[in-house]
């Protein structure tokens, strides 16, 4: 990845880069361009561009649905209404006790460029890569009780854990750092770590053509034989449109197979379907919240950031940004989930007498100016115009500030560059996966100058975690992790918002693979 002087472009001048581009591009046309008739071509609608690859250090989750499609796990997710998983790149896999899980791989994975076939070795090193601390994986957490791999011999071994861990099979295993990589090609890498090119791939699918901020297109691996093989679809274009609205516009002119469309398009929808559309409908894993950096100067008395906690009205946020259709969040944990609460500690509608009592009592009755970043989405801003009007009605006049998606996911990350100190309120999204430890593990103490960018830092938080990870009673694990969502509130640093919802529209010509979240594993969609 060069620039036009022929000099390496850091993964943040990049990531500006493909942000202005793909505005320009949005604003020329709307919908994506070059774009080809389906058949044998699914074409797909992303929230992001990829940027890293590399399953331990991904910035989000597009990148996952894209590695999906190019990676193999032990396991993977199965498409459905309930959380259970498939085989994959394991012919056999046991679970003998509480720290032990032996598997045997299928003897028919090769990998791609010449590096041979898929090794026990390889899982070894994928799994035992993204605990070692020295490779400073955001994601090492998902190993934190890995012990070893032990190899028995080419196409087996024995995953061996310190101790029993609770999110092992939800979210783990058959997930992102559950992916195998092989070790000749990455550790032949500069820093044994990769961006947007694969050294190799052992799924159906590799990459045949990248227009940052335009398309991506995965192309079918000749003489593939694995799991998976011979998909219906020989190519997947796969187009990154931040705006859902613009991804459903794109839709409806038949130039995409299968989106994600607003919450706010739902009751036309619902009324008047697509003649070639089919809509689901999901309940979403995401959360929604407003944050506040406790390190930036402006907010490190907890009182300011409990003034523009209290200010906050999120049932005016859901209407605003929402049309009223999707339910207020108690914290981070979503219905359905162990560790759901039951209400957060500020009641949904704020209150603002109490806000400006706070402002007072820490000297600023007069109020302050501040700062609210997001990204440029539009239901994002209006809910950042809303936050405003609460936020001016106390006092606090806020201005927003709005960002493509390269920049903003390295906004809070140390070692992207020094923007992270000037982050002062920020609305954002996160996915997940069906655990309450893949809620909580990126507001630890670890994770401070990662993703963690209110820089909350509880040792008390940090403990409940690490225990919650071991406790095998959900009972149990429900009041940890209820208290650790009530430490988050009490902090000052969060004001939760929502979990949305996942409405999906996919084209009659398609029959797609669907979790119980919406989320889309391509690979595996069929022709109807």
């Amino acid at each position: 990845m060069t620039d036009k002087k022929g000099l390496p472009l850091t993964r943040r001048q990049f990531g500006k880069g493909a942000a202005a581009a793909g505005a320009a591009a949005a604003v020329a046309s709307g919908v994506p361009s070059h774009v080809e008739a389906a058949g044998d071509t699914l074409r797909v609608r992303n929230y992001s561009d990829i940027q890293v690859l590399d399953p331990g250090y991904i910035l989000a989750a597009p990148e996952t649905d894209v590695n999906l499609c190019m990676l193999n796990g032990l396991v993977t997710y199965k498409p459905g209404g309930d959380w259970g998983w498939q085989l994959d790149a394991a012919a056999e896999i046991e679970q003998v006790d509480d720290t032990h899980i032996t598997f045997t791989l299928r003897n028919d994975i090769g990998w791609t460029n010449g590096f041979g076939e898929m090794t026990a070795d390889d899982v070894k090193f994928s799994y035992e890569r993204v605990a070692d601390p020295a490779m400073e994986s955001p994601y090492a957490e998902d190993w934190i009780a890995l012990d070893r791999v032990d190899v028995s011999d080419d196409r087996s071994g024995t995953i061996v854990l310190k101790e029993p861990y609770a999110p092992l099979w939800t979210t783990t295993l058959p997930t992102g750092r559950g992916m195998i990589l092989s070790r000749k090609a990455v550790e032949a890498l500069p820093n044994q770590r990769y961006e947007a090119e694969p050294p190799c791939v052992s799924g159906p699918y590799e990459i045949k053509e990248w227009v940052p901020a335009q398309k991506l297109t995965l192309g079918t691996v000749d003489g593939y034989a694995g799991p998976f093989a011979n998909p219906d679809f020989t190519t997947i274009e796969v187009f990154p449109i931040t705006d859902e609205s613009a991804a459903e516009v794109a839709f409806l002119a038949g130039e995409l197979d299968v989106t994600t469309v607003p919450i706010t398009s739902l009751p036309e929808l619902e009324a008047n379907p697509p003649e070639d559309g089919t809509l689901f409908q999901a309940p979403s894993l995401k959360y929604v919240w407003m944050g506040i950096n406790q390190d930036n100067e402006q907010f490190q008395d907890i009182r300011l950031r409990q003034a523009a906690q209290y200010a906050v009205n999120v049932n005016q946020i859901l209407e605003a940004a929402y049309f009223g259709l999707a339910e207020p969040a108690t914290g981070i944990v979503p219905p359905g989930l162990v560790g759901h609460r039951d209400a957060p500690l500020i009641a949904f509608e704020g209150d603002p007498d109490y806000s400006r009592q706070l402002l007072e009592e820490a000297g600023m009755s007069g109020g302050f100016d501040c700062r609210i970043d997001t990204l440029n989405k539009q239901s994002y801003l209006a809910a950042c115009q809303v936050i405003q009007a609460n936020l001016a009605e106390v006092g606090i006049n806020a201005e927003i500030n709005v960002h493509d998606p390269g920049v903003w996911w390295t906004m809070g990350d140390e070692q992207a560059g020094d923007d992270w100190k000037d982050l002062q309120i920020m609305y954002g999204r996160f996915s997940s996966n069906p655990d309450p430890g893949w809620y909580t593990m990126w507001f630890t103490p670890q994770q401070v100058g990662i993703w963690n960018w209110e820089r909350f830092n509880s040792p008390e938080f940090a403990d409940l975690h690490a225990e919650a990870l071991v406790t095998m009673d959900p009972a149990v694990r429900q009041g940890m992790y209820v208290e650790m969502q009530d430490l988050m509130e009490e902090s000052g640093c969060y004001r939760f918002v929502t979990h949305e919802l996942t409405p999906t529209l996919y084209s009659k010509s398609v029959v797609p693979a669907l979790g119980p979240d919406g989320r889309m594993f391509w690979k595996e969609f069929k022709k109807a």
